[in-house]
């Protein structure tokens, strides 16, 4: 058991909902976002931001960019100089400086910072710190009554999901907006690629879908060495965030879930009905769990399946692409510049054309609409859909990791939670998660007919 310690070094435990599949609702079951009052322009918008990281700071500039009466006034991370960082980025920027108020008393460090930000009378709230703690964050963001701009992906583990999922529940009827970081859905030219699809079927009926997302490392584990006397594990993992499960989900979690969701947006968001996976870890690192590559073949009805091959490592061919196949012929993207389609003959049907000015950049556009509901009172939410995406890539994982099909069922109702501890996460606390998984000896409650009570 780890010591107690003061409140800003403790994090309350996540009581997830252990539902079991036959009643854990579909994403797509819940209700839209309600309609409500607008604010009126002059009213000054105060932003919370937690998780003060690149992508996260990359978010505030894009918030503070969305509308003219905004201001960023509370901020929260583990670390200190994480902050320092980010305000220092955000003051360099002329766009966006001015709209930076954020005193030492108000820049909150520690695992409850979030619950700061949330009383500190914000009104939005950008939830940018390492995924695993969005259910968390999430869930008490709605029960403040904060709109919500929530970065991919929304959960780790099984566990996770549900807790969203009744978090989202309580959201509904309230005028909330939720907008998800699964950018390429506010990208214009992907937008209209799939409205051609998706709307107008000319390339009839969607057969298969081959998705790509091979690169080079992204956060390649900080060697050992670096590792300062005293530190204790979680705060070192938190420094490692990205290699380890319980904080990113993995490659394939936390940063192929972009082809992820665009899988599940061309199928119209409905869960897949079960999924074959195979993964790995080629190249050792020094410390972590994470497998390093991945390919999942997601089945729809009608013997529609969906291939994603993701891969982190260097010296490999790179391509971050996807071709949607139909009956009439192929819709590619993100290969050869703009997205095209062709008929099965080769013929170039249509592709997109790109405004003299430049195509809009989708990281401001989601801001941008997110800042367009709020005042308009005409809400967004994402939620459903976020859900959904967020736990196809973790089935994905569960099947890699463990060497078995697994059902979209089985999936949801798996006694995954990936959290550390039984009861408060400290920052003082010793914790040494699993190994990197070994498919066919790994196993996860609820897979592959492992029992596991739920």
């Amino acid at each position: 058991m780890s010591q107690k310690k003061k409140p800003s070094q403790e994090l309350d435990r996540r009581h997830f909902i252990r539902t079991a599949a036959g009643t854990a609702a579909a994403a797509g079951a819940f209700l839209g976002a309600a309609k409500g009052q607008g604010i009126d322009p002059s009213q000054k918008l105060k932003i919370g931001f937690i998780g003060t990281g690149g992508r996260g700071t990359g978010a505030a500039v894009q918030a503070l960019s969305a509308d003219d009466n905004t201001v960023l006034h509370a901020v929260a991370d583990v670390f200190q100089d994480r902050i320092d960082t980010a305000l220092e980025q955000l003051a360099k920027d002329k766009k966006v400086a001015d709209k930076v108020e954020v005193p030492k008393e108000r820049q909150f460090v520690g695992l409850d910072g979030y619950k700061r930000v949330l009383d500190s009378g914000v009104d939005v709230v950008l939830l940018t710190a390492p995924p695993g703690f969005r259910p968390l964050h999430l869930r008490a963001a709605i029960e403040a009554g904060k709109h919500v701009f929530a970065e991919k992906p929304m959960c780790v583990d099984a566990a996770g999901a549900r807790h969203c999922q009744e978090s989202l529940k309580m959201a509904e009827g309230k005028p909330l907006s939720i907008v998800a970081g699964f950018c390429w859905r506010y990208s214009p030219s992907r937008r209209e690629a799939y409205k051609k699809v998706m709307e107008e079927g000319i390339i009839g009926d969607v057969v298969g879908v081959y998705a790509t997302y091979y690169a080079n490392y992204s956060k390649p584990h900080l060697a050992p060495s670096l590792r300062m006397d005293g530190m204790s594990d979680v705060e070192w993992q938190l420094r490692n965030w990205y290699n380890y499960t319980w904080l990113s989900g993995g490659g394939l979690v936390e940063q192929a879930v972009h082809s992820v969701d665009k899988i599940a947006w061309v199928m119209g968001d409905q869960a897949p009905l079960r999924c074959r996976a195979t993964g790995g870890l080629a190249a050792l690192q020094a410390g972590g769990n994470i497998f390093d590559h991945y390919h999942v073949a997601f089945e729809y009805p009608n013997n529609v399946w969906c291939h994603l091959g993701s891969r982190k490592a260097p010296g490999c061919f790179n391509e971050n692409a996807d071709y949607v196949r139909g009956t009439k012929g192929t819709l590619v993207l993100g290969r050869g510049g703009d997205p095209y389609i062709e008929d099965n003959d080769g013929k170039l049907l249509w592709r997109y054309r790109k405004p003299r000015e430049g195509e809009p950049n989708m990281y401001q556009v989601e801001h941008d609409e997110l800042f367009q509901a709020i005042r308009s009172g005409k809400h967004v939410n994402d939620g459903p859909r976020m859900i959904n995406s967020s736990m196809m890539a973790i089935m994905g994982r569960m099947s890699a990791q463990t060497g078995k099909e697994v059902t979209w069922e089985e999936a949801m109702a798996a006694n995954e939670d990936l959290f550390p501890g039984e009861e408060n996460l400290s920052w003082s606390q010793s914790y040494e998660p699993h190994a990197v998984p070994v498919p066919g000896v790994f196993q996860i409650p609820g897979i592959g007919g492992v029992e596991g009570k739920v």
